[in-house]
């Protein structure tokens, strides 16, 4: 039997420690990927002043369902974790870092909230750890330059304040705009975005009314709004201040033109609750198709949206636009990870996140533009100006 050299035997051992140490730097600098599989986590509110967006999380779980049952992405399942930070800041540090630390996810998708994203957001990018999609309208999200890992999945809400704006000036030139807001960053961006969007016009702001998520209701606010005798009133709320809104003004008799921020603007979640009749003639926008629009019925999206409600969360509400929301970002997911293919890492997965062109997912109007560029992370660049006409929201020119 031959016996090898010590020098050989070291030069054997050395190469393959090298080779050891080299595959353990590349699964350290990915974690959360393995030969067939990824795990990639979320932070939602399944508790909270906001639960009622749980489904938001069931409805996303159900979509890499379904595509782990169709044999995954590039060979690869796709594992979700997704965790409840009961829509609280100090919550959501807690739960991002056991994710990134603890269960060593590739990607934060999806989080729920503006503030609480905010507050992961530099620890985040200091990790390298992509925070792709977040549930946050709010315009500070395109900032590539200091937060290249952050990329938010909804329209800037500048975006959305600007077509309000544009169809006020040319159909009420001299309106006197109220204001009721939430009293965080996504409340206090509808408040900043239009009152910049009527300066130098004839257009004013009467007032404005702030509260807090935890507030009862807002029908004190609505009261001072109200007495100001303003001729319409933006919305910067979610669905159960909504709500009151517009059950408080009717009850007041105050009749304003109704801007409702497009969170709460459902049909079947907030205007049917508050009482179609009270939300008749209000305005929205959208970049999602209404499943409950009949102008959709014989649509071959609304026809898969409702395959994969069936097969996959049936007991969700098929009409409720927060599950067609997941459903269009777990799409995004998916195209990003399909454009990765086995070159999964976190710089492949952010250079294709960040180079999307004019990406048109399923359940996309046709007036929403997707788009992403290095130098821009505003994924969606246009939203269809919609009113309420009782029944449904229906599509109207944008000024």
């Amino acid at each position: 039997m031959n016996i090898p050299s010590l020098k050989a035997t070291r030069l054997c051992a050395s190469v393959l420690l090298a080779l050891g140490l080299g595959a353990t730097a590349a699964r350290a600098e990915d974690p959360g990927v393995a030969a067939d599989s990824v795990t990639i986590g979320q932070t939602v509110p399944l508790s909270g002043p906001v639960s009622a967006y749980a489904t938001f999380s069931r409805a996303t779980l159900a979509y890499f369902d379904m595509v782990n049952a169709k044999g995954g992405i590039a060979g690869r399942k796709i594992k979700l974790l997704s965790v409840d930070d009961s829509f609280s800041p100090p919550k959501t540090v807690e739960q991002t870092r056991k994710l990134v630390e603890g269960d060593q996810v590739f990607a934060i998708v999806s989080p729920m909230g503006g503030t609480g994203a905010k507050a992961v957001q530099k620890y985040l990018n200091d990790k390298g750890v992509p925070q792709f999609l977040i549930q946050s309208s709010l315009p500070t999200w395109n900032t590539p330059q200091e937060f290249p890992w952050s990329i938010s999945g909804l329209p800037n809400s500048d975006i959305e304040v600007g077509l309000y704006a544009r169809w006020i000036k040319a159909n009420m030139p001299k309106a006197r705009v109220a204001i009721l807001y939430q009293n965080d960053d996504f409340g206090r961006a509808y408040l900043t975005g239009m009152t910049d969007a009527l300066k130098g016009g004839e257009a004013t702001i009467a007032a404005s009314e702030a509260f807090n998520l935890t507030d009862p209701t807002v029908d004190s606010q609505i009261v001072r709004l109200a007495a100001t005798k303003a001729d319409a009133l933006l919305i910067g709320a979610t669905a159960r201040q909504t709500i009151q809104t517009l059950k408080k003004a009717a009850e007041i008799g105050w009749k304003p033109q109704m801007f409702i921020a497009y969170p709460a603007a459902n049909i079947e979640r907030t205007y049917k609750v508050a009482g179609v009749d009270l939300a008749k003639g209000a305005i929205s926008s959208s970049v999602f198709k209404d499943p409950s629009d009949p102008q959709f019925a014989d649509d071959k999206d609304l026809k898969d949206y409702y395959a994969f409600m069936d097969q996959y969360y049936p007991k969700g509400d098929k009409l409720d636009t927060l599950n067609v929301a997941a459903y269009v970002e777990g799409e995004f997911v998916a195209e990003v990870l399909r454009r990765c293919g086995r070159d999964l890492s976190r710089k492949t997965f952010l250079a294709k996140a960040t180079t999307l062109g004019d990406y048109k997912a399923g359940m996309l109007r046709d007036a929403a533009i997707v788009r992403t560029e290095p130098n821009n992370y505003n994924i969606f660049r246009s939203m269809q100006l919609l009113q309420f006409d009782g029944a449904r929201n229906v599509s109207i020119p944008t000024p």
